[in-house]
């Protein structure tokens, strides 16, 4: 092969080689742009800019009688764009950079005006888009923070982007927070209130549009968000502010003075089975106690002698015993085991002051000697209670209850059955108890507690909680009039009556004093009891029940002298306090009889209130321009023409919600206090669902 002919083999060789790459480039754009354009176009927009999701004001939570529990608050982060259209001139952000470094040093008082300046101007120097100036700023702080250098440029022209977020606040702290609870996005377990109705009150996040800067900051496209959360609902409980104080205050104290480990108090109402107060307190110090386990519905332990009720239920209701029969009391021996009457014996008595006295040999003794034969027949009236199921709560964490029957492993046919009898050998919470309580002040009636009235959305209704019955009649009307007897009795005469009786209204109940068993050693490995009081009142017409557990008291351990005094001081400021209980009482009318300036508002409300006070026109508010003589009280209704929007400035915020939501307004709350402004003018037309801000100080 000549010299040409080599050079022309290489040239075609390399030029083909070319020719071929040309194409493989060429189908490669092509499959790039046109099959896995989506793709990549996509990839590439979501390293620019993406949505983020923007969490909703959470519901509210409410008291029975309308007092906020819980609330989402705006807070708000600031950050600061150094190339915004109205600071583009350097002269104009220079000239005014270390005024607002002195303010943001004033206000704040974190940080030298120096500091700021220099944080202001690197800021600057590196064209930062998303500057950082400060986190958790409260709106009224806003509001001052706009009126600075700089960021008084107007809208979109002094660099400020604030960024809302919501936080969750307790108005009253610690009043009912564990039954309130809390939502934690790593805790998998819900906790309250507010774990349970997360799905009504979280409501439905938002959508904002982000985009990526340099230095892989993400900052708002816009000012608004794209998609708007929706608020969520309301709750409203069955908590009553007043008496959940007076449980918690009074719970508190005597634990402190027993210096016991722990103790819990609840209040419930008779007919409804709504609970009014829960408190639990743990000690995290020595005399300091804070709510840190829902004792009430998750502790189980050996209710010890109020469970003696059951007890005599069951004899009652087979006619196994009556309130007259005579039994001793003292010790009862039973195989491997002597059962014996702490304070000893007071000799042969009748079931009714053995009940009184609340003696262990004799209750022991009588259903040994009645169900020995057939044990099972004593167990299965536990289970026709429905004492061994759980009652289905509206809040997380109910234990499940522990009633043996002769079918279990561990039934012993001689010991089990006698120690049933007062109240060991079982697992029961405190709130089970109570509800067992509640039953007999009930005629019979077994319901199950409730702590959540009704859902409320903008106002109204979405969904209302009746109270569920169980068993409609636990015993006879026979035995439920004997058992309100004997529970009369240990107040009246009985282990109760140091401490618990009150002589301006009758108290029903039962002491209880139970030895605690250590969870890997027994009953005898340390000594620790658990005092009680479970009962009702008033006993004649009863509307509360009530029940006082206290665990591993150092001074002093039974069930009156430790339990007592938290239930007769709960007791007697509840009953001095709830107007109904004192109707058929003759009215008195003492000091001032002028009443003060009243808000308008929720009118339906406030004649209720007036009438429960028994105020008469005579005395009406100078603020009444129509006087309503129906109820005996005044009223002026709060009046607007349908499609506009209300005038709420001067109202309270209970108020001012009541009515916007009534008149189907969406409302943003700012501040405290009372309104002051609202964004939209009272009588202007809006679509119905419009969103009001209303302003508060």
């Amino acid at each position: 092969m000549n010299i040409r002919t080599n050079i022309l083999l290489r040239v075609y060789l390399a030029f083909g080689f070319i020719v071929v790459l040309a194409f493989a480039v060429f189908f490669k754009m092509c499959q790039l742009q046109f099959v896995q354009g989506k793709k990549w176009k996509a990839m590439a927009d979501s390293l620019s800019t993406r949505y983020v999701n923007v969490d909703a004001a959470r519901g509210n939570i409410f008291s029975v009688d309308g007092s906020l529990l819980a609330t989402s608050v705006p807070e708000y982060e600031l950050h600061m764009d150094m190339l915004a259209g109205g600071i583009e001139d350097d002269k104009v952000f220079y000239d005014k950079v270390d005024s607002l470094a002195m303010k943001l040093s004033q206000f704040f008082g974190d940080k030298s005006a120096r500091e700021y300046s220099a944080i202001l101007r690197e800021a600057r120097r590196d064209s930062s888009r998303y500057q950082l100036v400060r986190r958790k700023v409260s709106y009224q702080d806003l509001k001052k923070i706009r009126k600075f250098p700089i960021f008084n440029l107007g809208k979109y022209k002094g660099g400020l982007i604030v960024i809302q977020k919501n936080k969750r606040i307790l108005p009253f702290r610690t009043l009912a927070m564990r039954t309130i609870g809390y939502k934690n996005e790593n805790v998998k377990n819900p906790v309250g209130l507010e774990g349970a109705y997360a799905d009504y009150i979280n409501g439905e996040t938002g959508k904002r549009l982000m985009q990526r800067i340099a230095g892989g900051v993400w900052m708002p496209v816009n000012q608004d968000d794209e998609i708007a959360p929706k608020d969520g609902a309301d709750i409203i409980s069955t908590i009553d502010v007043n008496f959940q104080d007076v449980a918690q205050s009074a719970l508190e104290k005597q634990l402190i003075k027993s210096n016991a480990d722990h103790g819990t108090v609840i209040l419930m109402e008779v007919a409804t089975g709504e609970v009014r107060a829960v408190a639990n307190f743990t000690k995290v110090e020595p005399g300091v106690y804070k709510e840190k386990f829902n004792y009430a519905i998750a502790g189980n332990q050996d209710p010890g002698s109020t469970f003696k009720v059951a007890s005599y239920m069951a004899l009652l209701e087979d006619k196994m015993v009556d309130t007259s029969t005579r039994v001793g009391t003292g010790t009862y021996k039973i195989p491997g085991h002597t059962i014996k009457d702490s304070h000893g014996s007071i000799g042969v008595v009748s079931v009714k002051k053995a009940f009184e006295e609340s003696s262990n040999a004799a209750v022991a003794y009588l259903v040994n000697k009645a169900y020995h034969d057939d044990q099972a027949k004593f167990t299965d009236h536990l289970y026709d209670w429905h004492l061994n199921e759980k009652m289905g709560l509206q809040i997380p964490g109910e234990a499940q209850p522990v009633v043996k029957n002769p079918k279990n492993t561990s039934w012993n046919k001689n010991m089990t059955l006698p120690q049933m009898a007062y109240g060991y050998e079982m697992q029961l919470t405190p709130l089970k108890m109570l509800t067992f309580y509640n039953a007999i002040a009930n005629n019979g009636k077994y319901v199950t507690p409730i702590f959540v009235r009704e859902i409320r959305r903008l106002g109204n209704t979405v969904e209302r909680f009746q109270t569920r019955v169980v068993n409609e009649k636990i015993c006879s009307d026979v035995t439920l009039s004997k058992m309100k007897g004997m529970l009369e009795g240990v107040v009246d005469e009985g282990t109760g009556k140091s401490i618990i009786y009150n002589p301006l209204y009758k108290v029903a109940g039962k002491t209880g004093t139970a030895q605690v068993a250590d969870a890997n050693r027994g009953y005898r490995a340390k000594l620790q009891y658990q005092a009680s009081f479970c009962g009702y009142f008033p006993a004649n017409k009863p509307k509360y029940s009530l029940i006082v557990v206290i665990n591993d008291p150092k001074n002093g351990y039974y069930g009156a002298t430790v339990a007592g005094p938290v239930f007769r001081e709960i007791a007697d400021r509840v009953y001095a306090s709830d107007l109904e209980i004192h109707q058929d009482q003759p009215t008195h009318y003492v000091g001032n009889t002028q009443l003060p300036k009243i808000k308008t508002g929720n009118f339906k409300a406030l004649q209720q209130v007036y009438t429960k006070l028994g105020v008469k026109p005579l005395y009406a508010s100078n603020t009444a321009r129509n006087v309503d003589t129906s109820n005996g009280i005044p009223s002026q209704e709060m009046k607007f023409k349908p499609g506009t929007v209300p005038s709420v400035t001067g109202m309270g915020l209970s108020d001012a919600l009541y009515v916007l939501g009534n008149a189907g307004f969406k409302t943003t709350v700012r501040g405290a206090g009372v309104v002051t402004k609202q964004s939209v003018t009272g009588g202007s037309i809006i679509p119905k669902g419009s969103r009001i801000i209303i302003e508060l100080e």
